[in-house]
């Protein structure tokens, strides 16, 4: 096998610049690649809640928090990466779209594993201790959550409901950065994210759906089966109806619902055109759901600092 070969087949197929990652020498090709550097969709839907909470206090642009808020997005979900890396090395390689992942493929140990994952916590720290006590601790409630994450495609059918209390927690840090008061919008606006999450990772699993069966991997994809779209559906609209509880709880204005047109209508693209039949689909509409979350963060931020 020629080294360019050998090179190629250590990046995993989804990954969204694989050109870039095989430039990079070894061993730095697999810290990246372990901490997901080659997709950034992951930074994005950890980011964008963080965002929308930021926003929809009010408190303008905020635009230094939103970069802590980014930094610390790519820093953690880095560092949930390699930590769900370390948990299911051996998943990892019964499953073919895993199976060359750093850890499962034996190319970075696990305790040079868990030292990268103590200096992405690192940088997690830092961008903790840039926000006031209030959100430190919000944020700090999620650890429990995050330890077990990866656990929970063993022991439920519903592992991305899971993921949805933790992949969306930023929506309750951005909020308690700025405001204590008003709860009944920050948790109306965390639960829409819930579900959005529900959604776009019930997608992502459409690609799994075979090995997880084979291995006994649990996923919202299989246990739907040929209900996947409307499941999709029904996430969607949930999460769309509790982000306009929130607005409404804010405003009090159905002119400011008018804000969630744009997003309301991507979600229902994804819906209308996913096929599950066409291998790259459901991962072109997962990673579509950045720009959703950029149109809904749009939203939250015109709602949030509208006048009156």
């Amino acid at each position: 096998m020629s080294p360019s070969r050998a090179q190629s087949e250590t990046v995993t197929p989804d990954s969204e610049h694989k050109s870039l990652a095989e430039r990079l020498p070894q061993p730095a090709r697999d810290y990246a690649l372990l901490a997901r550097f080659d997709r950034p969709i992951g930074w994005w839907l950890l980011f964008w809640p963080c965002a929308w909470g930021t926003w929809l206090a009010g408190a303008g642009l905020q635009w230094q928090l939103v970069a802590w808020f980014l930094l610390g997005s790519i820093a953690m979900r880095s560092a949930g990466c390699v930590y769900n890396d370390i948990v299911d090395r051996d998943l990892d390689s019964s499953v073919s779209r895993t199976a060359n992942r750093p850890i499962a493929s034996g190319r970075v140990s696990r305790n040079q594993a868990w030292i990268w994952l103590l200096v992405l916590c690192g940088v997690g720290l830092v961008v903790l201790l840039q926000l006031r006590w209030q959100a430190q601790l919000v944020a700090l409630g999620s650890l429990a959550l995050v330890a077990a994450y990866p656990f929970m495609k063993r022991i439920t059918w519903w592992p991305q409901a899971w993921l949805g209390l933790v992949f969306t927690w930023g929506a309750l840090v951005g909020w308690t950065a700025l405001r204590d008061d008003n709860l009944g919008v920050m948790l109306a606006l965390y639960a829409g994210a819930f579900f959005w999450c529900m959604g776009y990772d019930t997608i992502y699993a459409m690609q799994d759906r075979e090995d997880d069966a084979l291995v006994g991997i649990k996923s919202s994809a299989l246990r739907l089966g040929n209900k996947v779209k409307p499941g999709v559906a029904g996430f969607y609209a949930a999460a769309v109806a509790l982000w306009a509880l929130a607005f409404w709880q804010l405003r009090g204005d159905w002119i400011a619902l008018l804000a969630l047109v744009p997003a309301a209508l991507h979600l229902g693209w994804q819906v209308m055109t996913l096929d599950g039949d066409d291998p790259m689909n459901p991962l072109s509409r997962f990673r579509s759901n950045r720009y959703a979350g950029a149109l809904v963060a749009a939203a939250c931020f015109v709602v949030g600092n509208a006048g009156g």
